[in-house]
């Protein structure tokens, strides 16, 4: 099969049924093979049922409906599991994705030999204050922490090489890192294509100022997984021992003072009534702290099933 396209959604009713007939349209046109994977995620508008009458008519069509909402990235791990298809595409149900821009991430995947390309929508059609200006705030720091230069990365029209989906793990909210995720998963083919972005005509937007702030927690938190996940000593340990160093320093220099105050025959305050002397002894106990942390840490780490589960590309 050529392509698998994967079309989450949260009550998309109106828009589903001219979404396929397009993306039949677009298919049918280059002679492709084909699969629509729509994944309704606890929907309460009917979408369920428009997607069992599209499935009635066309063999094309399959469908996953969950019974509740769980989000964008539980709906999307579903549908990687079923995807067939050589070259996999990622799109959004409200019809603001373009099919007519999945000939091109085809080429772009079979011919130029992108493991992942991801759309860049360079012109937007929503409300600049409240979506586009976020957008670029947090893909600029999104470049920053990833290293990936996508203008785009939450772009929700993507392809990918089936083997890239089957070897990355969506969950969360971190369907917005998955090109940092097939990048941590050994896929360093990365490319971007500027595509349309079209002006919503059914349903509302769930973007959210939310969304945006979980955004970016998930990034810190997918960053510091990926630089410590495996070895968490590496972070506790260093920063244990530089503050209960730190601490430890400080604690000699208040004794040191009340030392040389005996000494010198003049008056000192007493090492308990002076700040510091609390100070030095904070950081010296989380020091310790951090520095138990990171033995838990590898502890859990060692006792991972998946602490030996590495990406293979080949063997002969």
């Amino acid at each position: 099969m050529d392509i698998s396209i994967i079309v989450p959604l949260f009550n998309e009713a109106e828009s589903l049924t001219p979404l396929y007939e397009w993306i039949e349209r677009v298919m049918k046109a280059h002679h492709f093979s084909y699969e629509v994977i729509f994944v309704n995620d606890g929907s309460t508008d009917g979408s369920w049922r428009v997607i069992t009458e599209l499935q009635q008519k066309s063999d094309s069509v399959h469908g996953i409906s969950f019974r509740r909402n769980y989000g964008k990235s539980p709906a999307l791990y579903c549908g990687f599991k079923r995807a067939q298809g050589d070259v996999v595409i990622t799109m959004d149900a409200d019809l603001q994705d373009s099919p007519d821009e999945i000939p091109e991430l085809y080429r772009m995947v079979k011919e130029d030999g992108y493991d992942l390309v991801s759309g860049w929508k360079k012109k937007r059609h929503d409300n600049k204050l409240t979506k586009n200006i976020p957008s670029k705030i947090y893909n600029a720091t999104a470049r920053k922490v990833t290293g990936l230069k996508l203008h785009d990365m939450n772009c929700g029209l993507k392809a990918y090489r089936n083997e890239v989906i089957k070897h990355i793990e969506v969950y969360g909210e971190m369907h917005r890192y998955i090109p940092f995720l097939a990048k941590n998963a050994g896929f360093t083919k990365i490319g971007e294509k500027v595509v349309e972005h079209r002006k919503r005509e059914f349903g509302t937007s769930k973007f959210g100022l939310e969304r945006f702030v979980n955004g970016y927690l998930d990034l810190f938190s997918l960053s510091f997984l990926n630089r410590f996940g495996k070895q968490p000593m590496h972070f506790f340990g260093l920063w244990g021992s530089v503050m209960f160093i730190l601490g430890f320093i400080a604690v000699c220099l208040v004794g040191l003072i009340k030392l040389t105050a005996l000494c010198g025959h003049y008056p000192a305050p007493l090492v308990t009534n002076t700040p510091y002397f609390y100070l030095a002894l904070t950081m010296m106990l989380l020091g310790t702290q951090m520095f138990l942390a990171g033995f838990v840490g590898e502890l859990v780490s060692r006792s991972s099933s998946e602490r030996n589960n590495y990406q293979i590309s080949e063997e002969i």
